[in-house]
């Protein structure tokens, strides 16, 4: 009995201390794993957090953000310091109507200070999730009114949309399409993009000049003016225009890119229609639809854009054709051309031909070469399947020129005082054109006569 019970009476103490080296165990992990992760703060372990915060002040941006890199720990500290009272005053700089910032040499600007500040987020937010990294940004930004598409008072003479914009361009460079698509849909769904839009396409143009001037500067400052790569741009112009219809998509192209007045910045509509225009006015829906066209935008085909212009033309109404040309010069000669190829296709031959006067008309006003209209026509004609199509176009061509002269001949005519300038002008180019595209045509003859001989 005594054998017997010996063991059962041992076998206690031995199950306690058993315990107990667990125990001692686990606490030796814990004090382990926070002597560890003090280890990684290095000398800032010994300074209390208040302390470790004022030295942050005496930093730059830039340099907050290459002290993020030092390990996790200092990470999230930085992320926490973000979140105070005092890292907000210090970060979230809302300066936005005066660019220079207090203290600082000629030259710096909020702008560069916000770039700055997107890179410190970019590596502060390096381990999480997007999705988290998108609430986290937004939480820390939400406060910033100027960042809104509604927020600021004075948008024209504000940059908080310019910071915004570069802010996002840095924190997600290099981020996959994937991502990229999350965070557009995060920002429509923070700014409403979406119901705004569909509001000032749905209505009369210019019947909501406030909402259009807000749309045009939140797509542009923030999601299209800083990108580096024209992949990047068309990616980000093609989410804003994709989700709507053809008609939709070239009403909202206008408000971004169409000609703005200089005196309150809203859409000029009427621009294309009660005169000629320059190229300054079509410059940026040139550009637009040059990216649109381009390799790097995958998702749009040579009829998408072709279509877009087309439609393009009719907004508000039908466009003075002298600007459809010009706009199709600018857009370069690879739409150019399908453009007027498509016409051919589809039996429009005496649009084409008009098309073609005024597309001389503007490179004599423009002083372009006049040998690039006579080598597009040149061009569009091997599109004809027949030689009588063709001969059909190019008398079509002529008798619009001769169509042209008369009636500008009669608009100098019939014209008042004030109006018979312009008009003796407008008829002065175009004579003027005529007979500069009919001596290339000479030229062009007379080489290829030569060459045979």
């Amino acid at each position: 009995m005594t054998s017997t019970a010996r063991p059962s009476c041992t076998s206690i103490p031995n199950q306690k201390h058993k315990g107990s080296n667990q125990h001692s165990r686990q606490s030796y992990n814990t004090l382990d794993a926070d002597s560890q992760s003090l280890s990684t703060l290095g000398y800032f372990k010994t300074l209390p957090l208040e302390i470790f915060q004022m030295l942050l002040s005496y930093l730059s941006v830039k340099d907050i953000s290459v002290l993020s890199m030092v390990s996790k720990a200092i990470s999230n500290r930085l992320i926490n310091y973000i979140s105070t009272p005092s890292g907000n005053r210090r970060l979230l700089l809302q300066d936005f109507h005066n660019i220079k910032l207090p203290g600082k040499r000629e030259g710096s600007c909020i702008i560069e200070h916000y770039r700055s500040l997107g890179l410190l987020l970019k590596r502060c937010t390096l381990l999480l999730p997007t999705k988290d990294r998108l609430k986290y940004i937004h939480k820390v930004l939400s406060e910033v009114s100027c960042f809104k598409l509604n927020g600021c008072p004075s948008p024209l003479h504000c940059v908080g949309l310019q910071c915004y914009g570069v802010f996002l361009q840095i924190l997600i460079a290099g981020w996959d399409e994937l991502e990229c698509h999350r965070v557009f849909n995060f920002l429509c769904e923070l700014s409403n993009l979406p119901r705004k839009v569909q509001a000032v396409v749905s209505c009369k143009p210019g019947s909501a000049r406030k909402l259009e001037l807000r749309i045009r500067l939140f797509c542009r400052s923030v999601l299209l003016n800083h990108w580096v790569h024209r992949s990047d741009s068309a990616f980000w112009l093609t989410r804003i225009l994709k989700p709507w219809p053809m008609v939709n998509q070239a009403r909202l192209l206008y408000i971004i890119f169409g000609p703005v007045s200089p005196l309150d910045g809203h859409v000029v509509w009427q621009k294309m229609i009660e005169g000629p225009t320059d190229e300054t006015s079509l410059k940026g829906l040139a550009d637009a639809i040059k990216l649109l066209y381009d390799a790097e935008a995958r998702e749009w085909t040579a009829d998408d854009v072709i279509s877009l212009v087309d439609e393009l033309s009719v907004i508000p109404r039908e466009w003075l054709l002298e600007n459809n040309a010009r706009l199709l010069i600018l857009s370069g000669n690879n739409i150019c051309f399908t453009f007027m190829a498509s016409k051919a296709v589809n039996g429009r031959t005496v649009e084409l031909a008009r098309l073609v006067v005024f597309l001389a008309l503007v490179c004599e006003k423009d002083l372009y070469c006049m040998d690039w209209a006579v080598k597009m026509m040149q061009k569009v004609c091997k599109v004809f399947s027949t030689p009588g199509e063709r001969n059909i176009f190019l008398q079509s061509v002529e008798n619009s020129f001769a169509h042209m002269v008369m009636d500008m001949l009669q608009a100098v005519l019939a014209g008042n005082r004030d109006q018979e300038d312009i008009s003796f002008l407008n008829l002065f180019h175009l004579v003027n054109a005529q007979a500069n595209f009919h001596k290339e045509i000479l030229y062009l003859t007379m080489r290829s006569s030569t060459n045979t001989i």
